[in-house]
């Protein structure tokens, strides 16, 4: 019994005061942590999932992204050639429609966007309303190269302007073409090159042949986000004024000029026909592709939303956990104080915590103030609670400064959004750095003696 009791109690003893046993689970308990981490970030991406579908449903009932193509002229084109049979001698002519498509020699755009944020509960989206001005001229030459021309039925030639959400209208479309103002009816022909826009009828087109015609129309639009354009032109300028401090250029072509201040941005884009992968002219469909693939323009972006911000914090969690513990580690074997495995679990759990405060709090607050009141709270509790584990003031301000440091150097990483990876792994380098200056005079190999003579007397 004796024997047996002895084995028990260097047993116990071992498990006391092993520091390798106690690595080892400080190390499960890191691991074990990053489970409440992950539940973290699926609560952030369920926030910015609901984000995401406010902002649908708003823009859905303002009007949606805005493209703007064309305009573009569509003339009906007859073909007949002779089919033979298959099966028996012979044959027959075939009469088939096609439609020939004419681009502008020149388009220009210039157009004033103002944009504004709505809120749906919480939630903020972004919306504009834009004043824009298109004319520009054609160069009527009809000239379809396809053999077997029957007829050009000028007659029924139709100009199609596109604009994607035909919502966002908000004053009549008068369309001045060659000093003569046209009715503009609601609705696209040519659903394959645009499924969305409006419709006008033209006359008097074969007598205009080989002759340049202008146009010009005003464009009153609501969207919701984004407004692009389709470079039609064989020259197309585009210059865009807006008071959004945030512009965020996309697309097949970037502003040969711009200029983004705390007032706003100017942007003037130029596309020569060379510039895009398709004619000025052309007959039947084809194209569709090639014309999709060069729409350009600008997205009217939320500066870097909260949702991103405490996503990117969430990814430097293991790191708050991992130095916290160390600090914890480092004062109980410097100190000869145990400190219990479930204290270090409420411990992580605290830092575990900052992150839901954070996001909760952030949706109803500017995300400053929400960073901070979270770091205080999670710091304070921490901290007060490590009075009583480490029964030492100058441990406790330690751990306080530490903690400090870490959500100071995190926040200014937030903020640094060019240089965020830059800036994280220089943080990281000099705080394991650190660590080894700070332990560099520890003999482990000492500790474990001393604890086996301590367990021994």
């Amino acid at each position: 019994m004796e024997n047996e009791r002895t084995v028990f109690d260097r047993v116990g003893s071992w498990v006391r005061n092993s520091v390798s046993l106690k690595l080892g689970i400080i190390t499960f308990l890191i691991l074990l942590l990053l489970i409440p981490t992950e539940m973290v970030k699926s609560i952030i991406y369920e926030r910015q999932a609901l984000n995401e579908a406010t902002t649908e449903e708003v823009s859905s009932k303002w009007a949606n992204s805005q493209l703007i193509s064309g305009p573009i002229i569509t003339i009906p084109v007859v073909y007949e050639y002779w089919q033979e049979k298959s099966d028996e001698a012979g044959g027959s002519i075939v009469t088939v429609q096609d439609y020939y498509y004419l681009l502008p020699s020149t388009l220009n755009i210039k157009g004033k966007v103002e944009p504004k944020k709505l809120r749906r509960g919480i939630y903020e989206v972004v919306v504009y309303d834009s004043k824009m001005t298109v004319s520009g001229s054609f160069d009527i030459k009809v000239k379809p190269v396809q053999s077997g021309l029957k007829e050009i039925k000028w007659e029924e030639a139709f100009i199609t302007v596109g604009i994607s959400d035909l919502r966002g209208i908000k004053k009549n479309v008068i369309f001045n073409w060659n000093e003569e103002k046209l009715e503009v009816q609601s609705g696209s022909n040519i659903l394959t090159l645009i499924p969305s826009g409006i419709t006008l009828a033209i006359s008097g087109l074969e007598a205009m042949n080989n002759t340049p015609i202008n146009f010009k129309f005003d464009l009153d639009l609501q969207g919701s986000y984004n407004l692009s354009f389709m470079p039609v032109g064989s020259t197309t300028n585009i210059a865009l004024q807006s008071s959004w401090a945030s512009p965020s250029f996309n697309g097949n072509f970037i502003p040969d000029e711009r200029e983004v201040t705390d007032q706003g941005f100017t942007a003037s884009w130029e596309v020569l026909q060379l510039n895009r992968n398709f004619p000025e002219y052309w007959t039947g469909e084809g194209q569709e592709y090639n014309l999709s693939e060069s729409v350009f323009g600008v997205d009217f972006m939320l500066p870097m939303d909260d949702y991103q911000k405490s996503m990117r914090s969430a990814k430097y969690a293991v790191m708050t956990v991992v130095l916290t513990f160390v600090i914890f580690f480092l004062v109980e074997i410097l100190t000869k104080r145990k400190i219990h495995p479930f204290q270090y679990t409420l411990v992580g759990l605290s830092l575990s915590l900052f992150y839901v405060l954070l996001i909760s709090l952030s949706e109803h607050s500017n995300f400053n103030t929400a960073y901070l009141i979270s770091a205080v709270a999670v710091v304070s509790m921490i901290s007060l609670y490590s009075l009583s584990v480490f029964k030492s003031k100058k441990h406790s301000l330690l751990l306080v400064g530490t903690l400090t440091g870490i959500y100071g150097f995190l926040f200014v990483t937030l903020q640094l959004t060019d240089y965020a990876l830059l800036m994280g792994s220089i943080g990281l380098t000099l705080m394991l750095s650190a660590t080894m200056y700070f332990t560099r005079n520890i003999n482990w190999y000492q500790l474990r003696s001393d604890t086996e003579g301590e367990s021994k007397k």
